[in-house]
């Protein structure tokens, strides 16, 4: 090969190196987002096997860790500070409320999702008044879940329209006090005016007024209207 012929292969090669060192470099865009780090708190395994199954096949998600109870869930949380937590309204040891409580004592923005099956307006009203972020039942569609702990984990609050509206009416709407609710506890049971003021210390007239009064504040005008109206909303428990 003469000195020309060369010369001008050696250029095309360093005409071309360039070119090869181009590919090498990192696209715009490359870098991943990191994962939404999850917690899921639920009494109920199958429920929580398939949260897990759900929630690991998408691509920006992933599980960091499954409590069986309320208590388990503030320690895990405190342990590991997951993105977003999903959990139960009712658990063992400690409720969804009381979870939300207490992880929130240590950090305020906690971002915390309940999924229930509970849509009582007391239950949401309680729930976002501890700090929840958002509520959901347990039957949404999935891309529904999805899309609420996408916009929890981005600082929104996330409600359905129809709990919103539950929500509203019980903000608005005139609250029971401490004491009509222990009257409306005993109630439940099946208790007298005059057994609930010997449980309560209080006299059989100051009974009869709270139950007036419940009566007027909750809109009905009987005992077993009072109870199933009350135990629908998340106001007791049977």
């Amino acid at each position: 090969m003469t000195s020309k012929k060369k010369t001008a292969a050696t250029s095309r090669k360093a005409a071309k190196k360039p070119k090869s060192d181009a590919k090498k470099m990192p696209k715009i865009g490359d870098t991943k987002k990191p994962l939404i780090r999850v917690l899921i708190a639920d009494d109920h395994s199958v429920v929580r096997e398939g949260l897990v199954s759900l929630i690991t096949r998408k691509a920006d998600m992933t599980v960091v860790g499954e409590a069986g109870n309320g208590r388990e869930a503030v320690d895990f949380w405190r342990e590991h500070h997951p993105d977003v937590t999903l959990l139960d309204l009712r658990m063992p040891e400690l409720d969804g409320v009381g979870a939300i409580k207490e992880i929130r004592s240590g950090d305020e923005k906690a971002r915390i999702i309940v999924l229930t099956t509970f849509d009582g307006d007391e239950d949401i009203y309680r729930a976002i008044q501890a700090g929840a972020k958002g509520y959901l039942l347990k039957d949404a569609p999935r891309e529904a879940l999805m899309d609420c702990i996408r916009r929890v984990h981005a600082g929104e609050t996330c409600v359905p329209v129809h709990l919103a509206a539950k929500l509203a009416q019980r903000v608005s709407g005139e609250a029971l006090s401490d004491r009509e609710i222990d009257v409306l506890k005993l109630m439940a049971q099946g208790k007298s005016n005059k057994e609930i003021g010997s449980a309560l210390f209080i006299s059989e007239g100051t009974v009869k007024s709270h139950v007036k009064a419940i009566f007027a504040k909750m809109n009905v005008i009987s005992r077993t209207e009072a109870v199933a109206s009350a135990t629908r909303r998340g106001l007791i428990r049977l």
